[in-house]
C-alpha cells in the first residue's frame, strides 16, 4: 500500500476511533453520576488542608486511603481505637465521600472511645464528638447519604436516649443543658425560633441553626407530624434527622436503597414510642436536676406509625404488628393509671377490635382470660409491674397509682386512696431490690415522698391539673391553703401588672 494512503487510513481510522470514544466517556459519565462511582464535583467551603489533599494527590488519593483504612481495621482488632481515630480522620481528610469512614469513625468515638474513660464528663465529650463529626462535617461533603442520617439518629435514640450507659443520665443532662440555651431555659417554644421578633430570639434561633444545623420551620412540621415532641429530650432530635434522611431520599431517589429507608423509618417509630413511655420532661428546680414522665398526647400519632410501617415494610410486618400490640397495652395501661378513664376505654376497645389476642402476654394463650373489663386487665398490668425491672414502666406505674389516689380522696374513696398510695410503695420497694445497690446511680428512682410531692403539685395546677373542685377538696382535706384566683386579663389600654415568666 502506498504508505501517503496508509497514513490517511490510518488518520481517518483514528478520528474515527477518538469521535466513537466520544459518545462512549459521555456515557460513562452519566452511568458514574448516576451510580455515584466518582465525585468530579469541587467541595465546597472545605478547609485547606482538604482542598489541598483532594486536588493535589489526584487519583494517587484511592492508593493512600486504601492503605491506611487495612491499618485501621487491624487498629481495631487490636483494640487501638485511639490510633485508629486518627488514620481515620486522615482518610475523611483524603476521601471526604468515603461514607463507610465517617460511620466507623463516628461510632468509634461515641461507643468504643467513650466507655474507655470513667468519668462521665469524658465520656460525653467523645458521644458529642462523634455526633459533630456526622452532623458537622459527614453530612457538608454528603447531604444525600441516608447511612449518615440513619447513624446520626441512631445516636441521639439508642447511645443518649437508652439506659444501656451507666452515663446515658449524664448525656441527657448535658443535651437538655444544651437545649436549654436554645429555648431560654423555659419549655420549648418553635414559635418563637420559626418566626423571632426580638434580639434574644433572633439570636437563639440562629444558635439553632449554626450549631447544631437544624431548621426550626422542620422542626415545627416534624413537631406537628409526630408530636407533640420533647425537644430537650434525644428522641425528639432523632426523629428530627430520620425525617431529614427520608426527605433527602425522596428529593434524590436514585441514591436511596430500600433497606436504608426502611431503618429511617423504624427509628422514627421506635422514638415515638421511646417518646410515648417518657416523653415528658419534669424540671426539679430544688435539686438542679430532672426526671421523666409519659408522654400520652402521642399515642395517637405513634399507634399510626405502627401501622404505616407494617404497610410499607412486608418482610417484617408480623413484627411490627405484635410490637404495635404490645405497645396499645402500654397505652391502655398507662392511661388508666393517669385516671384518663376514657382515653384508656377508647384503645382498650380499638385493640380488642385490631388484636383479639390482645390479652396473650408474648403469645401465651393461658396468660390472660380474654373476656377481662377494663378495670380487672388494668390490675392484673399492675400485678406485671411489681416484678417489672423497666425504669420508665415503674415510675409511670407509681405515678399514676399516687395521681388515683389523690382522685379517690376526693371522690370520699378514703380506703381506696390509702391503698393505691401503699401499692405504689410496695411498687418501689419491690424495683429498689430488683435492680439492687450497683443499679440505683443508672436506673434508680426517686424516694416516694418526692414522686408524690411532684404529682400533687401537678394536680393542684389550675392548667392541666384537677378540675377545680376535686382542688378544692383536697386541698381542704390536705389542710392546705385555699387556691389564689388567677388575676383576670386587663382590658385593653389598661396597665396590666408584671408577670413572672418561670416556666418549667
Amino acid at each position: 500500500m502506498n504508505p501517503r494512503a496508509k497514513k490517511i487510513l490510518l488518520l481517518a481510522f483514528a478520528a474515527v476511533l477518538l469521535t466513537g470514544s466520544f459518545f462512549l466517556q459521555k456515557s460513562l459519565n452519566h452511568d458514574r453520576a448516576t451510580l455515584g462511582l466518582t465525585r468530579v464535583e469541587p467541595l465546597k467551603n472545605a478547609p485547606p488542608v482538604l482542598a489541598f489533599t483532594t486536588v493535589a494527590l489526584g487519583g494517587f488519593r484511592g492508593l493512600i486511603s486504601n492503605a491506611l483504612w487495612i491499618r485501621a481495621n487491624e487498629l481495631q482488632e487490636q483494640d487501638k481505637f485511639f490510633e485508629m481515630a486518627q488514620l481515620a480522620d486522615w482518610i475523611t481528610k483524603l476521601e471526604p465521600h468515603f461514607v463507610q469512614v465517617w460511620l466507623v469513625q463516628a461510632w468509634n468515638m461515641a461507643y468504643n472511645i467513650s466507655v474507655k474513660f470513667k468519668d462521665f464528663s469524658d465520656r460525653w465529650r467523645w458521644v458529642q464528638r462523634g455526633i459533630e463529626l456526622l452532623r458537622d462535617q459527614g453530612l457538608v461533603y454528603n447531604p444525600d447519604e441516608t447511612l449518615i442520617y440513619r447513624e446520626l439518629a441512631w445516636f441521639f435514640q439508642h447511645k443518649m436516649g437508652q439506659n444501656l450507659d451507666d452515663a446515658n443520665m449524664h448525656y441527657k443532662q448535658q443535651w437538655a443543658n444544651q437545649m436549654a440555651e436554645v429555648f431560654a431555659k423555659k419549655k420549648p417554644n418553635l414559635d418563637e425560633l420559626v418566626d423571632p421578633q426580638t434580639d434574644d430570639q433572633k439570636q437563639r434561633a440562629e444558635l439553632l441553626r449554626t450549631k447544631f444545623k437544624m431548621d426550626p420551620k422542620i422542626m415545627k412540621l416534624v413537631d406537628s407530624q409526630f408530636g407533640p415532641l420533647e425537644w430537650r429530650l434525644p428522641e425528639a432530635h432523632a426523629i428530627y434527622w430520620a425525617y431529614q434522611g427520608l426527605k433527602r431520599a425522596a428529593e434524590n431517589p436514585a441514591k436511596a436503597k430500600p433497606d436504608d429507608l426502611i431503618t429511617l423509618r423504624r427509628v422514627i417509630y421506635q422514638s415515638m414510642q421511646l417518646s410515648f413511655q417518657r416523653g415528658r420532661l419534669i424540671a426539679n428546680p430544688f435539686i438542679q436536676s430532672f426526671e421523666f414522665g409519659p408522654n400520652l398526647d402521642i399515642i395517637p400519632k405513634v399507634s399510626a406509625a405502627y401501622e404505616q410501617a407494617a404497610e410499607e415494610d412486608v418482610s417484617n410486618r408480623d413484627h411490627i404488628l405484635r410490637a404495635h400490640r404490645n405497645f396499645l397495652r402500654d397505652a391502655v395501661y398507662f392511661l388508666y393509671e393517669h385516671n384518663r378513664l376514657a382515653d384508656s376505654a377508647y384503645w382498650y376497645k380499638y385493640m380488642g377490635t385490631k388484636y383479639p389476642d390482645r390479652h396473650l402476654i408474648d403469645g401465651d394463650p393461658t396468660s390472660l382470660p380474654a373476656n377481662l373489663t377494663l378495670d380487672a386487665y388494668a390490675i392484673s398490668r399492675i400485678q406485671e409491674d411489681i416484678s417489672e425491672t423497666g425504669r420508665d414502666r415503674v415510675k409511670s406505674a407509681v405515678e399514676g397509682l399516687i395521681a388515683n389516689a389523690y382522685m379517690s380522696l376526693a371522690v370520699d374513696e378514703y380506703e381506696r386512696a390509702e391503698g393505691y398510695k401503699n401499692l405504689a410503695r410496695k411498687v418501689l420497694i419491690t424495683y429498689a431490690s430488683k435492680i439492687g445497690k450497683d443499679g440505683q446511680d443508672r436506673v434508680g428512682l426517686p424516694p416516694f415522698e418526692e414522686i408524690d410531692r411532684e404529682i400533687l403539685r401537678r394536680i393542684l395546677e389550675p392548667e392541666g391539673g384537677f378540675p377545680s373542685e376535686a382542688r378544692a377538696i383536697l386541698r381542704t382535706r390536705l389542710g392546705l391553703p385555699a387556691e389564689v384566683p388567677q388575676a383576670p386579663i386587663p382590658a385593653p389600654g389598661t396597665n396590666a401588672p408584671p408577670v413572672s415568666a418561670i416556666s418549667t
